[in-house]
């Protein structure tokens, strides 16, 4: 099989539990650093398929990078060779599909529940999972493309994620370690320190119960990576 690429685009926002999985499912994958200033590939032929990782800077920055990576999203849809986003890889999703990608009424910071919509989509890829209890690090938002499919909703952002196909795209952090979250919480202590409860919590609440909390999650992002690794070509 050939390799998954895995784009991140800022040093602690890594592929997190996501490598574990690749790993455990020996499915090849090579990180591409755009943090590092690593180019993109030109083509999606050398792989079997795109996973985009977060960042803090928007889709909408006039950064090199991003007018390639939105053509790669359209190419691998193009092949049908599956594309997976985290946060701004689910923005990036959304723009090169045609949704808008614009600040949020409301930032979300930590922990905090999304509901599974009630369609025959969202159930293929949740299962009987109605609700769960997903990372959250963003103050901008989407909107669906066309053809696009809602799977997830929170109180404060109604489009949490959603599919196309084969791809999919999320707004939360299924992808979240521990070290992840602590890490998260120091390089973030500007933007949670005044966060007294939902939907921008403090740091110290984001580390409560956090192994807990981040095992529960494990099992849903690898319910999710399952159905995204059986469209892997």
């Amino acid at each position: 099989m050939k390799p998954v690429a895995v784009f991140r685009h800022f040093p602690i926002e890594g592929p997190g539990y996501l490598a574990t999985f690749l790993d455990a499912h020996a499915i090849p994958w090579r990180l591409v650093r755009i943090d590092a200033g690593e180019v993109l590939p030109a083509s999606i032929g050398q792989f079997s398929g795109l996973v985009f990782m977060g960042g803090p800077m928007s889709v909408n920055d006039d950064l090199p990078w991003i007018s390639p990576a939105l053509a790669l999203i359209r190419q691998a849809l193009a092949s049908d060779i599956p594309v997976l986003g985290h946060c701004l890889g689910g923005q990036l999703m959304a723009k090169a599909l045609g949704g808008v990608v614009s600040r949020s009424p409301v930032k979300e910071f930590g922990w905090g529940e999304v509901s599974v919509a009630d369609n025959p989509v969202a159930h293929e890829w949740f299962g009987d999972l109605s609700e769960f209890e997903s990372f959250h690090w963003h103050g901008e938002t989407f909107t669906l493309p066309a053809a696009a499919t809602r799977l997830l909703s929170s109180r404060y952002c109604e489009n949490q994620a959603f599919a196309l196909g084969k791809h999919l795209a999320m707004q939360c952090h299924v992808e979240m370690t521990a070290e992840m979250v602590t890490a998260w919480c120091e390089a973030g202590s500007g933007e949670t320190n005044a966060g007294s409860g939902p939907p921008v919590q403090s740091a110290e609440a984001m580390q409560q119960d956090l192994a807990k909390r981040v095992a529960t999650l494990n099992q849903v992002a690898e319910r999710l990576y399952v159905r995204w690794a059986a469209g892997l070509v």
